[in-house]
């Protein structure tokens, strides 16, 4: 059976689950999962919507929660080791420069390369909250991460952060050999609200006819502008991210609510995919933006998007950076690396960045747990 039939199946599964039942109950975390929620709890985080920006930016993180809970259980917090760890600036889409930092894993140079974009919703978060992930990433993957802020809404509204993180892309494509990157084999990385602005690069870079990401890994993206997708009902309440915290989000991020529609935001609704690169798509299950993490992996195969796509089952939003104390974490960060090594590889060969050997047939695959 074609991966698409696979996907489309799947789906039609989970809607007739929904039909038969009447209404599902929300999914539960697993137990490691539930420790990192309740610490985050005890570290008396509020619900988004109910603060200001400048307050959202102050209250503790999911990161913080896990160092709380290492603590707590006797185990060191260090961040896992990588061989070098240097910041940076770039400059923004405005000139502005803006924060960056580099990780460099052991081993010879020229390295691959990652940008990485981090999540929280366009408005919190920054190089710190996402660092967990950046150095799993470079030591997996066996890449320089060159991890890179943007500017945050509400002060720089739509499109300012997307401008940022393809001004980043476009430094590295220029760059990249003054990291020690190979700029024939640079990847995109991103999650949630930076998923969305790491497969909105490689649109970006199609269109300005640039050369593409060699792949783009798509971690829980905002990839539509739907409030009401199956997993948005189900997992309306849940933490850490919850129905009315991406409503606020949105708020915050969207000049207008027609910001929604634009295509670098639903890009399940309003984008075209033809001809963008090879993708990861990871996406879990309790969280709003499941489905539509879903949807977008469906909707890169039928546009012959080579598509590699995981749910993780029990975990919550943000578990991607938890390796220190989820295992599915680590589960992802391998499953991300797996499709990031290959594409590198491919690009061993001297070929476009982001295009495929000459006559080699691409294969379509796709792994759903």
């Amino acid at each position: 059976m074609k991966t698409i039939s696979r996907l489309a199946s799947l789906l039609l599964i989970q809607a007739f689950s929904v039909y038969i039942s009447g209404a599902e109950s929300p999914p539960k975390a697993n137990p490691q999962m539930q420790k990192v929620l309740d610490q985050l709890q005890e570290l008396g985080v509020k619900p988004i919507e109910t603060l200001s920006p400048q307050e959202a930016r102050q209250q503790p993180s999911p990161a913080d929660a896990v160092k709380a809970l290492l603590k707590k259980e006797g185990k060191s917090t260090a961040p896992e080791p990588v061989a070098n760890v240097q910041n940076a600036t770039y400059a923004s889409g405005d000139g502005e420069k803006i924060p960056a930092r580099i990780y460099t894993p052991k081993g010879n140079a020229p390295f691959p390369v990652v940008l990485y974009i981090h999540g929280g919703g366009w408005v919190i978060a920054d190089l710190d909250t996402y660092d967990a992930s950046a150095r799993a990433l470079a030591n997996a993957a066996g890449a320089v991460v060159f991890s890179a802020h943007y500017r945050q809404a509400p002060e720089h509204k739509f499109p300012a952060s997307h401008q940022d993180t393809f001004a980043a892309y476009e430094w590295l494509v220029k760059n990249a050999g003054q990291i020690q990157g190979d700029p024939s084999k640079i990847a995109v990385v991103g999650e949630s609200a930076g998923g969305n602005m790491a497969a909105g690069i490689c649109i970006m870079a199609r269109d300005k006819k640039m050369p593409l990401p060699v792949h783009q890994v798509l971690v829980y993206p905002v990839a539509n502008n739907d409030f009401n997708t199956p997993s948005y009902q189900l997992n309306a309440k849940a933490k850490p991210l919850s129905k009315p915290a991406m409503v606020w989000f949105a708020h915050q991020e969207f000049n207008s609510p027609a910001d929604g529609d634009n295509p670098l935001i639903s890009l399940v609704d309003r984008a075209s995919l033809e001809g963008l690169p090879s993708a990861t798509v990871i996406t879990d299950q309790i969280d709003p933006l499941q489905s539509e993490g879903q949807l977008l992996a469906q909707k890169l195969e039928k546009a012959g998007v080579s598509t590699r796509y995981r749910n993780f089952e029990g975990v919550t939003h943000e578990f991607f950076g938890m390796g220190a104390v989820l295992k599915e974490s680590k589960e992802a960060v391998a499953f991300a690396s797996e499709g990031l090594r290959e594409a590198f590889a491919k690009a061993q060969s001297g070929n476009a960045i982001g295009q495929p050997p000459i006559g080699e047939t691409r294969k379509n695959r796709s792994k759903t747990e």
